[in-house]
C-alpha cells in the first residue's frame, strides 16, 4: 500500500484511539525516539503473528477444544516436523470450565503435549518427564474453581486461550506413532465463554505490518495478558504510537522508521538469531523468554510454536560456510564424526529443507523431506557420516544420504534435536558447516 493511501486510511481510524489524559495534563504526547518505535514494533509484532495464526487456523476449520491430527505425509502447513507426527488444538477455558487432555501410554519414544499462550510463551509441557504416571489432565484457568473428574491432574493456564501442539516421534514404526497420536484426546468440561479474535488485516511474512499494526493497540493488548516481566514499558510505547499517529507528520515519520529500520532489523535477526557458529544459528532464548521480547517475536516469526531447549533444539542456516545464500542448484555436504549426531540426543535428530519465506517444507518429486536417525544412511569406514543437499543426486553420493533441494531457488536448512544432551541444550554444540562440493 502506498504511504499516501495508508495515511488516508489510517488517520481517521487512529484519531479515534485517543488515550484519556488526566485533568491538568497536556494531551500532547512526547515525541517517540526511533529506538522507541523499533522496540514497540518488534514487541507488538510477536502478538500480531499469533493473532494472525488464530485467524488463519479458524478460517481453515479449527474448532475450539477439539484436536486436529495432522497427516504425517503432508507438507503444506506451517513449520511442520517430519520426524514427528503432530496434532494441534486451540484451548479455551474460563472460571467455570476446563478442558481435558488424555494421553496414551507412550514408551521409548519422544512425545510431548505443549501449551503456549497468545504471545508464544511455552506455559506447560505434558509428558513422562514432567508428569510421570499421569494420563488424564485438566487444563484450567489459573485461580478458577472448576471441578475435575477423579484421577485428573490439574494443569493451570495463565489465560483464557492457549495453543496446544502435541508431537509424537515417528521412530522406526510410523504406523504405531499415528495410532498413538490418534489416542490423544481433547474435550471441554462445560461451555467456556470465548471472545472472538480482534479483527486485523491479515499479512504475510514478505509484507510485515507497518504503522497500521497499532490501529487497535488497546484491544489487542487487552485480548491476551503478557505474563512476562518488564513488558509494561513496551506496551506504553505501543500505545504512544497510536496516540502520536493522530498527527499526519508524526504518522509519516513513524511509518518511515518502521519501514526503513524496524522491519529490516527484525528480518535480519530472524535470519541469524543468537550467535552463529559454523554457519548455523540458534535462538539464545527459546520457549521461555523472560524479558527477551525480541527473541520471542523472532521465534514466532521463524519457528512458530517453538518449545523450550530441554524439549527440542533447532538450528538453521540460509547460507553456506562462506556466507552465500543456499542455492538449490548447488551441491553441499556436511560431515559428522563417528557416533554423531545420534550421540547428541536422547531421542532423535533430523535435518529438513524449508523455503525462505513461509518456512514450509519444500515439495520434491522424491517426496523426501528430511534425513534423520531412522534413515538407513551410509557411513564411511571411519564411522563418519556425510549428508548431501542438492537438486539431483550428486555423483558418488549414497542415495540414502541425499536430501533434494529446489533447483534455482534459495532455501533454509533446519536441524533439530529432540531430547538434546546437555552440550546441545545449553548452547555448547553447533552442527558442522556446510561445504560446497566442487
Amino acid at each position: 500500500m502506498r504511504l499516501s493511501k495508508l495515511l488516508r486510511t489510517l488517520i481517521p481510524v487512529l484519531a479515534g484511539l485517543a488515550i484519556a489524559v488526566p485533568a491538568g495534563h497536556s494531551a500532547q504526547a512526547p515525541r517517540l525516539s526511533e529506538k522507541d518505535i523499533i522496540d514497540a514494533h518488534h514487541y507488538f509484532l510477536g502478538r500480531m503473528l499469533i493473532l494472525r495464526q488464530e485467524h488463519l487456523d479458524f478460517k481453515a476449520g479449527f474448532i475450539w477444544n477439539r484436536i486436529l491430527h495432522r497427516d504425517p505425509a503432508s507438507a503444506a502447513w506451517v513449520n511442520p516436523n517430519f520426524d514427528v507426527v503432530t496434532s494441534e488444538a486451540w484451548i479455551a477455558v474460563d472460571e467455570t470450565s476446563c478442558t481435558i487432555v488424555e494421553t496414551p501410554a507412550i514408551k521409548k519414544r519422544y512425545y510431548t503435549v505443549q501449551l503456549l499462550n497468545g504471545w508464544g510463551e511455552t506455559v506447560a509441557n505434558i509428558n513422562e518427564r514432567s508428569h510421570p504416571g499421569a494420563a488424564k489432565f485438566g487444563l484450567c484457568l489459573k485461580g478458577s474453581r472448576a471441578a475435575l473428574p477423579a484421577g485428573t491432574q490439574r494443569v493451570e493456564l495463565p489465560g483464557r486461550k492457549s495453543r496446544l501442539v502435541a508431537r509424537v516421534e515417528l521412530g522406526a514404526d510410523p504406523q504405531e506413532a499415528v495410532k498413538l497420536q490418534k489416542q490423544i484426546k481433547v474435550y471441554p468440561i462445560g461451555k467456556p465463554k470465548i471472545d472472538p479474535p480482534v479483527e486485523i488485516t491479515l499479512f504475510d511474512n514478505e509484507q510485515l505490518p507497518r504503522v497500521e499494526a497499532f490501529n487497535k493497540v488497546d484491544a489487542i493488548l487487552a485480548s491476551e495478558r503478557d505474563i512476562n516481566p518488564g513488558m509494561e514499558a513496551l506496551q506504553q510505547k505501543a500505545r504512544a504510537i497510536a496516540k502520536a499517529a493522530r498527527d499526519v507528520e508524526e504518522l509519516t515519520r513513524i511509518d518511515d522508521v518502521i519501514v526503513k529500520q524496524a522491519i529490516p532489523q527484525f528480518q535480519k535477526t530472524a535470519r541469524a538469531p543468537g550467535t552463529p557458529r559454523n554457519g548455523w544459528s540458534r535462538f539464545a532464548m527459546v520457549g521461555n523468554y523472560g524479558s527477551d521480547y525480541r527473541s520471542r517475536s523472532v521465534a514466532t516469526y521463524a519457528a512458530l510454536w517453538a518449545n523450550s531447549a530441554r524439549e527440542a533444539v533447532e538450528f538453521w542456516t540460509y547460507t553456506d560456510g562462506k556466507g552465500q545464500k543456499l542455492d538449490g542448484s548447488i551441491t553441499y555436504t556436511m560431515t559428522f564424526p563417528k557416533g554423531q549426531p545420534l550421540s547428541l540426543t536422547r531421542y532423535s535428530w533430523s535435518v529438513a529443507a524449508l523455503d525462505s519465506v513461509k518456512f514450509q517444507v519444500i515439495e520434491n518429486a522424491q517426496k523426501a523431506y528430511l534425513l534423520n536417525n531412522q534413515t538407513k544412511y551410509y557411513t564411511a569406514k571411519d564411522g563418519s557420516l556425510t549428508l548431501y543437499f542438492a537438486a539431483k543426486l550428486p555423483d558418488g553420493a549414497p542415495p540414502q544420504n541425499w536430501l533434494p533441494t529446489p533447483a534455482g531457488q534459495n532455501y533454509n536448512l533446519t536441524f533439530r534435536f529432540y531430547g538434546p544432551r546437555d552440550s546441545v541444550a545449553t548452547g555448547g554444540y553447533f552442527p558442522p558447516p556446510l561445504v560446497q562440493k566442487k
